[in-house]
């Protein structure tokens, strides 16, 4: 067996272990969970949320599901714009801390209670990296989702370019960590920067979202590759 190098962080989890591993963390992070995504953004993913939500391209009064909605973000700006929402989340702690005034479910992504096409749309705020089985959430996703509904992801990315990364390297991974251990836990922060190895690269995540139902899936960079946002609809006639 392979020892692990001195100063080297620790394998990442999988299976149950992640799961419980996630859920911890996120009840820990809860209570300054928005504060520090502002500035680790700079205020940036509140204009890339709204750009998920209007992503949706739904009429007023349809039936979204924020999943993994955490503090409610995605969700208040859903309802600005006349759906009726769900929110999901794995985390009790994320849940109350949840500023939207929508219904909440505690529930895990690739086990969603609810019905086959409950929903017309779906948005997901930074947390593919996150579910334990992305294959199998991404399935339940397409289920719960009517035929001809609409998905939205915003997620993490990689930026490519020389600059880009090499800001990215020096924020995302050094100064994000010290910043959330000063601000809420150190493990949590050191371990979001690591995170981003669960996501799989483009082209093998358009490939996963085929395979669950989605069709016209589209993933677009943002900010030099900062973020992303995947968009697709469900398969089907509806």
């Amino acid at each position: 067996m392979a020892r692990r190098r001195p100063g080297s962080p620790p394998p990442l989890p999988t299976g149950d272990e992640k799961t419980a591993r996630v859920r911890a963390m996120f009840d820990t992070i809860a209570p300054r969970y928005d504060l520090i995504n502002r500035m680790m953004t700079f205020g940036l993913d509140q204009a890339w949320r709204r750009g998920t939500v209007a992503a949706l391209a739904l009429p007023e009064g349809a039936r979204v599901l924020d999943l993994a909605c955490g503090t409610g973000d995605l969700s208040r700006l859903a309802l600005r714009r006349g759906y009726r929402v769900i929110g999901a989340d794995l985390s009790a702690g994320m849940l109350g801390a949840n500023g939207a005034a929508t219904p909440l479910v505690e529930a895990d992504g690739s086990r969603l209670p609810f019905v086959d096409g409950a929903f017309d749309g779906l948005v997901c705020g930074y947390a593919l990296r996150n579910f334990t089985d992305l294959a199998a959430t991404l399935a339940e996703s397409a289920r719960v989702l009517r035929a001809g509904g609409r998905l939205g992801v915003l997620e993490v990315d990689t930026p490519t370019g020389r600059l880009w990364r090499a800001g990215y390297d020096v924020w995302f991974t050094k100064a994000v960590p010290a910043l959330g251990g000063a601000l809420s836990d150190k493990e949590a922060y050191r371990y979001l920067p690591q995170s981003v190895a669960y996501l799989p690269p483009a082209p093998v995540l358009r490939t996963m979202l085929r395979a669950a139902g989605f069709s016209a899936v589209g993933i677009r960079p943002l900010a030099g590759g900062l973020s992303q946002l995947v968009v697709a609809t469900r398969a089907g006639t509806p």
